[in-house]
């Protein structure tokens, strides 16, 4: 027995512009499309439900291919920082915050941007100290990629003047040498580290109230990685088998997982693609550098702004090679972020030293900042890139003073990736940015700055089609489900976000208008709106 869908228009995402009037759905899959009245007489003695649109739009159900399922249902649940303007109204929320701090509990704050502050001065650990004398306190970037902590935390974490920087990271110190309490990249472990654990529990719940949230913004499935934290490869995997246990909750979970714990998942027997019908586990996850917003992405000449610093490489390149060498013992594929043009050459050259013989598919991570030459070899080589088009939103106009004008052409090159026959899906990195896709399809269409409203790169703007194919076909196609996800057709599964909007027809501007109205996974109505 099964559905029929009908009553509003009905997008496949086959083609640019093919629409259906209805949909009849079997258990979980798409068995077949067309007009109403011819599916109503061919499925009449099948059919137990007949859900109505009631005019609204249905597409195939949007994918995020690149967030953090646990971050963002720790930034729900955590002190968010990311919609402040200033230092001093962060300063202002820790202070309201500390009242409530048992003795010896963290205060961890997440998403701190000093890009958006009118005084982009980075908060020193004097001045938390201030605030917090008792407390360790830990305060992630927005970009996940620096801390800030205490003087109580890195008492903890026995961190002094002359702790050495670790490879691929950075303690900032003054003029005299004493560390302010900022910490970059790889050094950031040196505070998470003495973070007590936690249970499983809290991760369950962590898990439930993240995947609610993203079911409510119309998400049917993330690429998400996760398992090297909060207590290690079997403790996070169980939290994703409890928190999505296909009754209660059905959520398509890809997880990419890091190369400290692959060889934890192969002790357990497990490879790419096990796990259930709604948890697989995907490519080894690999960090080649850091971000912009701190400078220490790597790139082939220095900061704008910052000059003799060209960012960090977070490993050797031996020993990034040695990682891929690994990967490929397990007959892995890597998802590497890579978001400059230095790091996007170095696992772009050894891409295609180690190329893949299982038919399965790498993937760069970000790929921000290219050249020419690398457009030709990222064309030539057999690999995916997983883009983020809220960044330019974001990074725009400050990524110009990091890395100049002359670089910017050829920064966030969404369109020229596909004109260039380059595959690419597209993702939030929530928490790092709004996980909401449709601030992505918008930021992708316009390319409009969230700082001054301006266009940047106009001639990379995506047209709608190619936008909302990113987040249904793109992300179907990076982890080899292009045959039975991302599209409305027989075989494919039953997966739709439904929306009061057509994306189409109304003016890109008010993309983010739109409202959720159903989302489904499994023909399942997950949530409704």
């Amino acid at each position: 027995m099964g559905v029929l869908w009908h009553g509003g228009k009905i997008y496949t995402m086959r083609s640019e512009g093919e629409l259906v009037e209805a949909i009849y759905t079997e258990d979980g899959m798409i068995k077949d499309i067309g007009s109403y009245d011819q599916l109503k007489k061919q499925y009449e003695g099948e059919i137990q439900l007949y859900q109505n649109l009631k005019g609204n739009v249905m597409y195939p159900g949007f994918v995020d291919s690149h967030l953090h399922i646990i971050g963002h249902g720790e930034k729900l649940l955590h002190l968010d920082l990311s919609e402040m303007t200033s230092p001093e109204q962060v300063l202002t929320s820790l202070k309201e915050r500390v009242k409530y701090l048992k003795e010896g509990e963290w205060l961890i704050g997440e998403g701190w941007n000093e890009n958006q502050w009118e005084d982009p001065t980075i908060l020193h650990s004097n001045q938390l100290d201030e605030i917090c004398p008792n407390n360790p306190m830990m305060l992630t970037r927005v970009c996940r990629h620096a801390v800030l902590a205490n003087s109580v935390a890195m008492k903890l974490a026995e961190i002094t003047d002359q702790t050495p920087d670790p490879q691929g990271g950075r303690i900032v110190r003054d003029e005299d040498g004493v560390a302010t309490g900022y910490f970059l990249d790889t050094a950031q472990e040196y505070i998470k580290q003495v973070i007590p654990g936690v249970t499983q529990e809290y991760l369950t719940r962590v898990v439930r109230t993240s995947i609610d949230d993203l079911l409510r913004l119309g998400i049917v499935g993330g690429h998400s990685e996760d398992l090297n934290y909060y207590g290690g490869f079997n403790k996070t995997l169980k939290a994703f088998f409890h928190g999505i246990d296909g009754n209660e909750r059905k959520f398509r979970a890809h997880l990419l997982v890091h190369h400290e714990v692959v060889d934890d998942m192969n002790k357990e027997g497990l490879s790419y693609g096990d796990g259930t019908e709604y948890i697989e586990l995907g490519a080894m996850k690999i960090f080649s550098d850091g971000a912009l917003g701190g400078r220490t992405a790597w790139l082939s000449d220095q900061y704008e702004d910052d000059k003799g610093n060209y960012g960090i490489p977070i490993h050797s390149s031996q020993g990034l090679e040695d990682l891929i060498i690994k990967a490929r013992s397990y007959d892995l594929p890597v998802a590497v972020h890579a978001i400059g043009d230095k790091a996007i050459k170095a696992i772009a050259d050894l891409i295609e030293k180690y190329p893949l013989t299982n038919g399965r598919r790498d993937r760069i991570i970000h790929a921000q900042i290219v050249n020419q030459d690398l457009l030709e070899q990222l064309s030539r080589i057999d690999v995916v890139l997983d883009i983020q088009p809220t960044f330019v939103a974001s990074d725009f106009p400050w990524i110009v003073e990091r890395i100049g004008e002359k670089r910017v052409s050829l920064s966030y090159a969404w369109k020229t990736f596909l004109e260039k026959g380059i595959p690419c899906a597209a993702g939030s990195d929530a928490p790092i940015e709004d996980v909401n896709p449709l601030l992505g399809i918008e930021a992708a269409v316009l390319r409009k700055s969230s700082i001054d409203g301006l266009i940047y790169n106009k001639a990379e703007q995506l047209s709608v089609y190619e936008a909302i194919s990113l987040y249904t076909k793109g992300s179907a196609y990076i982890i080899c489900h292009e045959e039975d996800r991302g599209q409305i057709a027989p075989g494919y599964t039953a997966d739709f976000t439904v929306l009061d909007q057509d994306l189409f027809k109304i003016e890109p501007i008010n993309i983010t208008k739109s409202k959720v109205k159903m989302t489904v996974v499994d023909e399942k109505i997950m949530y409704e709106g």
